[in-house]
Formats: structure tokens, sequence, C-alpha cells
């Protein structure tokens, strides 16, 4: 099981639709897409770095390597979103494709984590997060229906390996346009133990820029622990970290894993991370009990970031949850 974070090189700027919504302190006017976005045409091979080296600032204060997600194009690859708009509260097929240096549809992936590829959706306010696995056709377009609740801007993280002995993971990232009548949302206070679907969970650690540490986070129900977490994914727990501001990407995999003698079931699932900066970043813990996978949201600080970690209500489950198949 790989440890780590996932990074790419930053490119991505927001669509002016998006920043014109974001502007307004309390707007209620309808998000509007006023044309399609364009799509870049693929970079060669030199078009995007394959460093998957952390990215945390140096002593000059700039970023070493970029984290992953702020860019649609890296290594010759191109995230095409094929539905860059869907309405709020209403179910619809979101389609893509992920393109090659050569502008062809990429058919063939490595399997991590049982999926060929993981597709993350989160609004920019960081309340709404799905965790969905969309289905190949033959021709390389992925699809999968989403229902989101609530409108305003979205990026979208394709999470993937091409097939090939040197191929590296790569994360590209996409914005989607919910449109609906919009009403910004805070993002969460910092907090240390989020509840969902009855289940509470409690964060223990620091996420530090530029250095690896530790974050457990522990499992409970109606006050006793829960030790018969079940594998999801190959895995007791999956956690996806994203900045605010720019929702850079870090995804994380646990220390250990089911079957390896060692690993317990919980109710901690252990992992470890490198914050790419300072900064105030949203924790999103997916974990399966009694068949039903769950997901428990964080706000946490790292590094020289305003005020400290303190207890605060977790997000609405209803606008956190969200997995697909």
């Amino acid at each position: 099981m790989h440890t780590g974070l996932r990074i790419t090189a930053f490119a991505a700027a927001l669509a002016a639709t998006f920043g014109t919504a974001y502007g307004v302190g309390r707007g209620v006017d309808p998000v509007v897409a006023e044309s399609e976005p364009a799509r870049p045409a693929p970079h060669d091979e030199h078009g995007g770095s394959t460093a998957r080296q952390p990215g945390y600032k140096g002593h000059e204060g700039q970023e070493r390597t970029p984290p992953g997600g702020l860019q649609i194009t890296e290594g010759g690859y191109t995230l095409d979103l094929a539905t860059p708009r869907v309405t709020a509260g209403r179910s619809t097929e979101l389609r893509f494709t992920v393109r090659d240096a050569n502008g062809d549809a990429v058919t063939a992936y490595q399997r991590e984590h049982d999926k060929e590829l993981h597709l993350v959706l989160a609004s920019r306010d960081l309340v709404t997060y799905r965790h969905l696995h969309p289905t190949r056709a033959a021709d390389g377009t992925w699809s999968t229906p989403v229902d989101l609740p609530a409108a305003g801007g979205y990026r979208v993280f394709a999470d993937f390996t091409p097939a090939g002995k040197a191929a590296e993971n790569l994360t590209l990232g996409a914005d989607l346009a919910v449109s609906g009548r919009y009403r910004p949302a805070p993002l969460p206070a910092p907090h240390d133990t989020a509840r969902t679907d009855g289940y509470e969970v409690e964060l223990a650690g620091a996420l530090r820029p530029g250095r690896a540490s530790e974050l457990k986070l522990k499992v409970s129900r109606d006050g006793e622990p829960v030790n018969d977490l079940q594998p999801y994914l190959g895995a007791y727990g999956h956690l996806v970290a994203l900045r605010s501001g720019d929702l850079a990407y870090l995804h994380v995999h646990p220390n250990g894993e089911p079957g390896d003698g060692t690993t317990a079931p919980g109710p901690e699932v252990s992992f470890t991370a490198t914050a790419p900066s300072d900064g105030t970043y949203r924790l999103f813990l997916d974990f399966r009990h009694r068949g039903e996978v769950h997901t428990a949201a964080f706000t946490v600080r790292a590094g020289s970031a305003p005020g400290a970690r303190e207890s605060a209500p977790a997000a609405t489950p209803e606008h956190t949850g969200g997995h697909g198949h």
C-alpha cells in the first residue's frame, strides 16, 4: 500500500463565472455558464511535470512542486470533461475522457485500490464532497450519475495511473459549474470531532507543512469503539485532503492494510501525510461498516495559519457524503 501524497504541477485558473459568483457576499442569483469552456489541446510529454515529490514551500516561500488537481493537463495526459455543467438537485450523467499526448482516449489503466480510476467532486466552499467510481466504456469514455445538492463552483478530480511500467500516478482537475440559486457557505471551523450517520470520528495528530506527520482517526458508534471496520477499496479507510482557496488535492493512503497481519480493523485508522504549505485544509475520511460507506469531514490548519484547532460541528452528512459503486 502506497503511503504519501500524489502531487501534480500547477496550471489551472478559475473560470470568470465562478469568480463572479464567489465575489457576492450573500448572493442569490442563479449561476449561469455563458459558454462552453475551452478544452485544452493535449500537451506533449514535456507539457507537465511528472515529479511526484511533496509540494511544500522552500526557504524562498515558493512551493517546490505544486500539489495535485490544480492542472487539467500533466505529463501528456488531459482530462476532457464532456459535461462541464449540471443543475443542482437533478441527477445528471457526468461524462469525461482521459486523453493522451496524441489526443486519443486512454483505455488501459493500472488498478489501484480495486479501481482503475477514482473520481472526486468537491464544491469550492468545501461543504459538498463526493468520492465516485465511474464506469468506463470500451472507447475510453467514463460516466457516472451525479446529484449535487447546492449550486456553485465545483472541482472534478480524476485520480489514476495509466498502464505501463514507467507510468506515474496523476491527479487531473477540471472545473464544473452547478447551476441554481447560489448561496455561499462559510468554511466549517477547525475541529477534531466529526459526526456522520450516527458515527463519531475523532482526529488526533497535526497536519504539518513540508514534514510528514501521523494522523489517527478513531471511529465509534453509540459511545463504543468500532472494532470491525470492513475493507473498502482494499483498505480500512481512505483520506482525501483539499486545501482551502485553490482546492489543491492530497490523496493520503493508510498505514497498513487488511490481511497484513498487523493492521487491526478499527477503531483507529492511521495515515501519514505532508501538507504542501501552510494553510487551512478540509479532510474527508471514507470508511465502511455494516455494509455501508460513510464520510467524516474535518477542517484543520497547518503551519502558521491563524488560529488553533477547536471543536465545531461537522458539515451535514447529506452535503459531505457520497460514493459511487
